[in-house]
């Protein structure tokens, strides 16, 4: 009885949490202009994503600025996790923790406006450098907190055993550290890619000289009204999403098929 309980109660959550998101994708083919009564079935609104230049090109600069914050994010997050565990005081890990996670727990205004003075007192013009920058900054705690918990799963005896076999640090680090640790690698970066994607406060502080991403570009468009093309690209957002889970999926999946076990949990934050 409690499972079936909590079945219920799972398919209940899941129900709230996703109604929005198809509502949205319901009238992105509804061939009215607003959200309150469905007019029948239509691609214009479609097309007329696909004939906006501008906010197919804004698409496809927040697409890029996601991928290269993201990966370099996971670059220097994953560096910074094997840092953090290879400290051997623990005091001095416990504030290098602490510090890593100030961006995390700290509000999105409060570091967007952070980011704006830190730029604003270098004189640096803001734009995508300055997006690009704050992006990376707050993505780095995500990856470092996905990579920690492999790293400490990990069986350190096996780095000492290729030392011993004669292997350098780049054998160490590429035969057997980072292959150990790829799903936290993955996880990360998945997590900070979809966190750039949806990032909103960040962004808006940071952001000038006519680059802009989608959330500003929507947040701006929805003052002045519902437009059913947001409804349209939403749902292409969404469907990019699920590639990205799916691929993530199938990514540990095959990892767990050498040997390890799949981990898909941190994706929804």
């Amino acid at each position: 009885m409690k499972k079936v309980w909590g079945r219920l109660y799972l398919a209940l959550v899941l129900f709230i949490l996703y109604l929005p998101i198809f509502y949205l994708i319901v009238f992105s083919f509804s061939n009215g202009k607003n959200m309150d009564v469905f007019h029948g079935f239509t691609l214009t609104h479609y097309k007329d994503l696909f004939a906006d230049g501008r906010l197919l090109a804004i698409f496809l600069d927040t697409i890029m600025l996601a991928l290269l914050s993201s990966l370099i994010a996971t670059i220097i997050g994953t560096m910074g996790a094997i840092a953090i565990d290879g400290t051997k005081n623990k005091k001095k890990k416990t504030v290098l923790l602490s510090l890593n996670n100030v961006l995390m727990v700290s509000p999105d205004v409060i570091i967007g406006a952070s980011f704006l003075v830190f730029f604003t007192a270098l004189g640096l013009s803001l734009g995508f450098g300055s997006v690009l920058l704050s992006h990376i900054a707050f993505s780095i705690p995500i990856v470092v907190l996905m990579v920690l918990p492999r790293l400490k799963e990990m069986d350190k005896s096996l780095i000492d055993a290729v030392r011993d076999l004669g292997a350098n640090n780049w054998q160490v680090y590429s035969k057997v550290l980072i292959p150990a640790i790829t799903p936290g690698i993955l996880s990360g970066l998945f997590m900070a890619l979809t966190y750039s994607l949806d990032d909103f406060a960040v962004t808006f502080f940071v952001t000038g000289n006519g680059f802009t991403t989608l959330s500003v570009e929507i947040y701006s468009r929805a003052r002045q009204g519902i437009d059913l093309e947001i409804n349209a690209l939403s749902t292409l957002m969404f469907l990019i999403v699920l590639v990205l889970v799916g691929g993530y999926y199938l990514l540990t999946t095959r990892h767990s098929h050498k040997g390890n076990k799949p981990e898909i949990g941190g994706l929804i934050k």
